[in-house]
């Protein structure tokens, strides 16, 4: 006799007992466990009688509006929309999830018809496409999709041909599909890694945007106010909570309780950073102005000579948010880079060129970080960022300082724009350029420009003012910084207009909550 020992059941105790009646026991506990033999409910897709429409255009020809029709709508949890990409383009397909709040929240959802914003689409072209739905119990229905846009025609005449000078090879490493480039005289662009147009703002004509949470915070050049443009192409205005704001200027930045901006205000020119809600409430300000004043004077520095409010004697250009000791990294392009207290606005280090002339106040040399050798200091930098490894990531123009005032010293120039990365250690006032991009220093790009971490390494480098000012190139380069794509747009020299700064936009894994 075949011997096996089971375990202890509710009540009974099962041994020595024979393999063929066993099994046949532990089938007949099975069913009773199941009700006594009732058959499982039905996975909710499997009854599912959903069905899409008919799509209609919306705002741009980069957008449709899908409806989804039945009366299983009632037991969706969230919807998936996948746009394929065209043949022979390397560039991932668009994928947008929303959940179901989500589109409640935008008042999309109705008793009879669920309406899917789709974005992200080629214009001119018939989109093929699948629409996923997810029902409460987590089965999932699949909805092919076909949508015809209209052409779209650039304003600008500069967006819609770039000279691919590389192309991206299919299946190359990229942690970003497309990237959105901050105009001054035009609409935000969303361009794939293709160089074909997947998106353009309805809002203001404005180079202060921030991309983020599926849309563009977009701030006036002329005025206090700011517009939300949905990437569904749905749009609100505000105006910012601070009545001496006169204007947003250069970049909008992540903060720690909303968006960090870049702001002219009756008395300073810019040197006041704000941060501010959706509602353009301000929960946070820095008057660099004011707060450098005072800290010099402390430390028995007359500030007199060097802070000099009604003049663009700081030039601030970007700031980011550092959780890791609630501090703020600001750019001023004439001085050096900066990090403050996010509650005192006290300074606590600052790098920048020591033969520039904030480094002939002692009480600024105190808070200097020492480089490393070998390391590039920033000069004239801009797009100051914190990369997903910790480092501090900035574009770095290589241009003295423009305003100082007479007989100052401006500082050093370099030939070439560089990337540079850099560990801080602030505890012992040291920085290292961990490491650095400049393209075999082939490219000068003084003034604007950017570079942003893709979350994987990958960096995306805007050359705003490349070929002495004539063109724009954007520039993918992989997780071990090597060049994945290169594109060149015309640009104005006498003027950033075509994309004085550029950043990575995830349509290839956009997940939109609430």
């Amino acid at each position: 006799m075949h011997k096996t020992t089971v375990g202890r059941g509710p009540g009974l105790t099962f041994r020595w007992l024979g393999l063929a009646a066993l099994l046949a026991l532990l089938a007949l506990l099975a069913l009773a466990g199941c009700g006594g033999g009732g058959e499982a409910p039905q996975p909710e897709a499997s009854t599912s009688d959903l069905a899409l429409g008919a799509a209609t255009a919306g705002a741009t020809p980069f957008i449709a509006l899908m409806p989804l029709r039945g009366a299983s709508l009632a037991l969706v949890s969230a919807v998936t929309y996948t746009v394929q990409p065209r043949p022979g383009t390397a560039s991932k397909a668009v994928n947008v999830t929303y959940s179901i709040a989500a589109l409640q929240n935008r008042g999309d959802v109705q008793p009879s018809v669920v309406t899917v914003p789709v974005f992200g689409l080629y214009a001119g072209w018939l989109n093929q496409g699948t629409v996923t739905v997810t029902f409460t119990d987590g089965s999932t229905q699949s909805l092919p999709f076909g949508i015809q846009t209209a052409p779209y025609t650039d304003p600008a005449g500069i967006f819609g041909q770039p000279q691919i000078l590389k192309a991206r090879a299919t299946g190359s490493p990229l942690g970003f599909d497309f990237f959105a480039m901050k105009t001054v005289t035009g609409p935000t662009v969303v361009v794939d890694t293709d160089g074909m147009i997947r998106w353009v703002s309805t809002g203001y004509a404005s180079m202060s945007v921030a991309y983020d949470h599926a849309g563009f915070t977009i701030g006036s050049n002329g005025g206090p106010q700011m517009q939300r443009v949905e990437l569904d192409g749905t749009v609100t205005t505000s105006t910012i909570g601070d009545p001496s704001v006169t204007g947003f200027t250069h970049n909008i930045d992540i903060g720690k309780a909303g968006l960090l901006a870049d702001v002219n205000t009756a008395d300073n020119v810019d040197s006041t950073l704000e941060q501010f809600d959706a509602t353009g409430q301000v929960t946070a300000g820095w008057d660099l102005a004011g707060l450098l004043a005072a800290y010099m004077r402390s430390q028995g520095d007359d500030p007199g000579a060097f802070v000099r409010p009604g003049t663009d004697w700081f030039h601030l250009n970007s700031a980011t948010y550092d959780a890791r000791d609630d501090s703020v990294v600001v750019s001023s392009r004439e001085n050096f880079v900066m990090k403050i207290d996010y509650a005192t606005g006290q300074p606590i280090w600052i790098l920048g060129d020591p033969t520039k002339y904030w480094h002939t106040f002692a009480s600024l040399r105190a808070k200097a970080l020492t480089l490393a050798p070998g390391g590039l200091v920033p000069i004239g930098q801009h797009a100051v960022s914190i990369t997903s490894d910790g480092l501090l990531m900035l574009f770095n123009d290589g241009a003295a300082s423009s305003n100082m005032p007479a007989g100052a010293p401006a500082g050093a120039s370099r030939s070439y724009s560089a990337v540079s990365a850099y560990t801080i250690d602030a505890a012992a006032m040291t920085a290292t350029e961990t490491w650095r991009f400049d393209y075999g220093q082939s490219i000068a790009s003084y003034f604007c420009s950017s570079a942003y971490d893709a979350g994987d390494g990958s960096v995306l480098i805007d050359y705003a003012l490349a070929a002495g000012g004539t063109t724009a190139r954007l520039v993918g380069l992989d997780p071990n910084h090597q060049v994945v794509f290169d594109f060149s747009y015309p640009n104005d020299p006498a003027a950033c207009s075509t994309s004085w700064n550029a950043v990575p936009v995830p349509l290839g894994n956009l997940q939109i909550l609430q």
